[in-house]
Order: C-alpha cells, then sequence, then structure tokens
C-alpha cells in the first residue's frame, strides 16, 4: 500500500484561484517532483513557463467535458505515468472550474490498475470567499465541488468583512461538516496542510484528527439536518446543465448519525448497500466508523456514489469509548428516515 503515488485533486469553480495555488505547488522549494494533469475547458491554462522552470511535465485532458471523458482519459494517462515511477513523487489533477469531482474521484474505486498504483490522498477545493454565496445558488458543480471536498481552500479572504467570513464558513459547513477551512488569500495555504494528509484514507485521518467524525454537537443519535426542507425537485440527471435554473444550496446538505450501541454486521452492510443503490447519484460522499457487535476491531468505510469500500481496522482501545458515527453528503436526504434505519441495525 505504501508504495502507491499519492494523488491530490485541485477543484474549484472558475476563478476561485486553483491555478495559482496549483503553480504555487510547483514552484516552491519542497525538493518534490509533481506531475500534473491539467483538465481544460476554454479556461486560461495553468502558467506553462512556471512548469518549466519547476521542471515538470503537464499533462492535459482538453477534449471535452470532464464528467464525459474522464475516466478514459485518465486512466490512459496515469497509465502511462506508472511506466515511469520514479521520476515523480506525487500526482496532481487540476480539475475545469466546471467539472463535477465525482468521476475524478471514481476512478481511483473502479479501475484495478489504477487503484493498486496509485492512491487518490484527497480532493482540495477551492473556495472565493467573496464571489461563492452567488455560485452556490446559481451553480450546481460549485455546491458538487464544496460537498466532495476532503479539505476547503477559502481564498479571496482580503475582500471579505469577517462577519461575512463567518458567514460563509458556516454555508460551507452546512454542505460539508467534513472539511476542514482554511483560509488563504493569493492561495497562500501552508501547503502541509492539504498535500499528503491521506485525508482520503479515512483511517489515517481519523487517527491524525480524532473529533474527524464528531457529530456537530456532541449529541448521542444527533441528526445534523439543515434542510430547511428546499426539496424544489432539481434535475438530477448527469446531464450538462452550464446554465441553472436558480436553486438554493440546501438541495445539499450534510447528516451526522451517532449510534452508542453496537451494531449488527450483517444488518448494517445490507442497510448501507440498499441506501447507495437507491439514493447513490444523490450521495456524493458518505464515510463513517462502525462498532460492529462482536469484532475488536472498528470498521471503517466511506463511499463516492454507490461505490461502497470499507474494511475493519485498528482495534478500539480499552479506555476508548465505542460508537457508530456515519456521515451522508448528497441531496434529498431523509434526516429522519436514514437515522431511523441506521438505529434499526443495532444488534439485538
Amino acid at each position: 500500500m505504501t508504495d502507491r503515488v499519492p494523488v491530490t485533486v485541485l477543484t474549484g469553480y472558475l476563478g476561485a484561484g486553483k491555478t495559482t495555488l496549483l503553480n504555487r505547488i510547483l514552484t516552491e522549494p519542497h525538493g518534490k517532483r509533481y506531475a500534473v494533469i491539467v483538465n481544460e475547458f476554454g479556461e486560461v491554462g495553468i502558467d506553462n513557463d512556471l512548469v518549466v522552470d519547476a521542471d515538470e511535465e503537464v499533462f492535459e485532458m482538453n477534449n471535452g467535458c470532464v464528467c464525459c471523458t474522464v475516466r478514459g482519459d485518465l486512466i490512459r494517462i496515469l497509465t502511462g505515468l506508472m511506466r515511469r515511477k520514479g521520476t515523480f513523487d506525487a500526482i496532481i489533477i487540476e480539475t475545469t472550474g466546471l467539472a463535477d469531482p465525482g468521476p475524478v474521484a471514481q476512478t481511483f474505486f473502479v479501475d484495478e490498475d489504477v487503484r493498486e498504483k496509485t492512491r487518490l490522498d484527497s480532493v482540495t477545493t477551492v473556495v472565493d470567499a467573496k464571489h461563492v454565496l452567488l455560485r452556490l445558488s446559481d451553480s450546481r458543480e460549485a455546491r458538487e465541488q464544496i460537498a466532495f471536498a476532503d479539505q476547503i481552500v477559502l481564498n479571496k479572504t482580503d475582500l471579505v468583512s469577517e462577519d461575512d467570513l463567518r458567514m460563509v464558513e458556516a454555508r460551507l459547513k452546512r454542505l460539508n461538516p467534513l472539511a476542514p477551512i482554511h483560509r488563504a488569500q493569493r492561495s497562500n495555504v501552508p501547503l502541509e496542510t492539504i498535500l499528503g494528509r491521506g485525508s482520503f484514507d479515512l483511517a489515517r485521518i481519523t487517527a491524525l484528527e480524532p473529533d474527524f467524525l464528531n457529530p456537530p454537537h456532541g449529541e448521542a443519535g444527533h441528526v445534523h439536518d439543515d434542510s430547511c426542507e428546499h426539496d424544489h425537485g432539481h434535475d438530477h440527471g448527469h446531464g450538462h446543465h452550464h446554465e441553472h435554473d436558480h436553486v438554493h444550496d440546501d438541495d445539499i446538505k450534510g447528516v451526522a448519525l451517532t449510534l452508542h450501541t453496537p451494531v449488527d454486521g450483517t444488518k448494517i452492510t445490507r442497510w448501507l448497500n440498499a441506501v447507495l443503490q437507491e439514493q447513490g447519484p444523490d450521495i456524493l460522499r458518505a464515510k463513517g466508523i462502525i462498532d460492529v457487535a462482536g469484532d475488536d476491531r472498528r470498521l471503517v468505510f466511506q463511499a463516492v456514489h454507490m461505490i461502497l469500500e470499507g474494511d475493519f481496522q485498528r482495534p478500539w482501545k480499552p479506555d476508548e469509548a465505542r460508537y457508530s458515527r456515519l456521515v451522508f453528503i448528497g441531496r434529498n436526504l431523509d434526516a429522519a428516515v436514514l437515522k431511523r434505519e441506521f438505529e434499526a441495525t443495532a444488534a439485538a
């Protein structure tokens, strides 16, 4: 597992500052070499002079909308890169500002060859503090980029008042209660906070940050439900809608569930599979730590749309409070139903 090449996906809406962050990564004296994959969609590309100076190579996926072509293109480029393993330390993928990062993330689950040789280290979303609220109201892609993030770089904070920043952060947390937010100006976030964090590896991130999956108010069985009943029948097909009806960002929300009694392993597996099968297109991300009755190890899982991955990891510590905690991020989530069905998986 340790010799797999880490991959960072940089995403964010048009003009948020992704390219500025990428150029910082390529030029700062950190001693690492990065292979860069860029997806262009009529945007100004990255500064190729900087890339040349930094002695990196850029591979462009520029034949259309990322959600159509990314699988084949990305697998082809990654497979080619793996033949030159040893000439770089890590890979960075910069998606177009109009991209849904879901298909990119899924590539690392579904292709066996890619999965054996690379590991998704994190999805990092860059957000423009000044314009994000407008983007959230009119762009499905902007909402999905935030919902998918393992961490968020809140950029251009010098253009916004402290009160507005707090309001923006509260909105981002409602969309994605899992992702830490790093404030930045001109994408000047410390690189160690976003690179090599293993943020997509739930076992590692929970070891680094024990409160990572804590319920928002520390209450047993608390359901984090900020839906505000904004179910306006949005288009849930995977079409190419780069112009949008005016929709409210509450179509995406985070639901956190906690149970302090052990669960039945068969029931929880059956239930998670059913939820993802029925609601997969609407569930952008899901993560959890499960206390399975009769097992001393923590079951850790995460999902991207309908793709579920999980295994037993480290044992529960003798002095550790055992619990099951799940977080779903998606649209049209019925928190009350999820809570009821989750609690029904408790061991008899």
